[in-house]
């Protein structure tokens, strides 16, 4: 198996707003981000909480992107080829050494909530 990487502008999230310890971004789900069902792939969208709550905790007030402890994600429904959808990180606590996020993709026509993670991530001391 080959495996070829895309133009950049073909693998678009757009930055809707950011505010301290909150980022939504948008995206539309296209051929190369899609499984071979035709819908979004579940480790693009495990890339996409990795990412987007990585920018909210750079918004946030140490702005610090530490490192990865866990992370989980429920996958609830699926985006299709052509749809749009809404990522929202927020950053639910901050403390010395661990922040904690969460992040909902959501479909931007219909609302329908996609997948949720939850981000942990170590601060350092």
């Amino acid at each position: 198996m080959e495996w070829q990487m895309e133009e950049e502008e073909d693998q678009e999230v757009t930055l809707v707003s950011a505010a301290p310890e909150k980022v939504i971004c948008e995206m539309k789900v296209e051929e190369q981000h899609a499984n071979k069902t035709g819908t979004l792939h579940g480790g693009l969208t495990a890339t996409l909480v990795d990412s987007i709550s990585t920018m909210a905790l750079l918004c946030s007030e140490r702005g610090l992107p530490g490192v990865s402890v866990d992370m989980n994600i429920t996958y609830m429904s699926p985006a299709k080829i052509g749809e749009e959808i809404v990522i929202t990180a927020q950053i639910l606590k901050q403390g010395r050494t661990l922040a904690f996020a969460t992040v909902d993709l959501t479909n931007k026509a219909t609302g329908k909530l996609i997948a949720q993670g939850r981000h942990t991530k170590h601060l350092g001391n």
